[in-house]
Formats: structure tokens, C-alpha cells, sequence
């Protein structure tokens, strides 16, 4: 059983993981052995409350297909169960994201001490500007 939060948890009969072999250089073993994960979890057929899933389906983001499975791929370790257990927590940390609301930004105007010294520094990048013109001879 994975954590989510307090109340959330999920099984890890849930989860479909696949060993593949790991992609570039890194010599023979590399060809010969398979230590990659490509990590599985279908969104709609798990057993999460439905604002997690809602909130899933809704991102945008490159990992979740169109038809709400959540495919992970985890090669950073030479070892098969160091890599699955990344992926488990990269996906954890996918399903945690979710829950956080962005504080919502409140417009505010600028202060007139602000517009006054932007205008002034305006106004001296204007004649500084103007010095370098030509001269009259007159």
C-alpha cells in the first residue's frame, strides 16, 4: 500500500510495471540487461476518490495519454528495483501535486511613490539620450 495522504492510499495491484532495457551509452550491460522500468497506472480503473481523478485527467501534462494512463519511465539507476521504486515515487509525488491549490493572486496598483520614481528615471534616461544629439553651431 502506497501513502498518498492520510486518507488516500493505493495499492500497489494498481500499478503495472515493465522491465525494459535503458536507452545510450553505458556499454554491454546496457544491451543485455533489461534494468529500466516503463511504470503503468490507469487513472480511471484505480481505486482513488474522484477529485483525484478529475484533478489527474484535467492536467496537462506529457506523461498522462489521452486515454488517462499515467506511463512513467525510470533509467536512472543500474539496478531494476532502485528504478522502480523512483518511478513509484515520481508517480506518488504526480498524484500529491494535484491536491495543492494555488493561492489565488490579488491585483494590486502600484504605490504613486513607485509611478513618480519610474516616471523621474524615464524622464533622466529621456535628456540623457537627448545630450547625445547634435550640437548647433549656432
Amino acid at each position: 500500500m502506497l501513502k498518498i495522504s492520510n486518507s488516500v492510499t493505493l495499492d500497489e495491484s494498481e500499478i503495472e510495471s515493465s522491465a525494459i532495457r535503458a536507452q545510450g551509452s553505458g556499454g554491454q550491460k546496457v544491451n543485455k540487461v533489461s534494468a529500466a522500468i516503463h511504470l503503468r497506472f490507469d487513472i480511471a480503473e484505480s481505486s482513488l476518490p474522484a477529485y483525484y481523478k478529475d484533478r489527474l485527467l484535467d492536467l496537462k501534462d506529457k506523461r498522462i495519454t489521452k486515454d488517462g494512463i499515467i506511463v512513467i519511465k525510470s533509467q536512472q539507476h543500474r539496478s531494476q528495483e532502485l528504478n522502480r521504486d523512483e518511478a513509484i515515487e515520481r508517480l506518488v509525488e504526480l498524484i500529491k501535486s494535484v491536491t495543492v491549490v494555488q493561492k489565488r493572486r490579488v491585483a494590486t496598483k502600484p504605490t504613486k511613490g513607485s509611478v513618480k520614481r519610474r516616471l523621474q528615471s524615464k524622464k533622466m534616461h529621456s535628456n540623457k539620450k537627448k545630450m547625445r544629439g547634435k550640437v548647433d553651431k549656432e
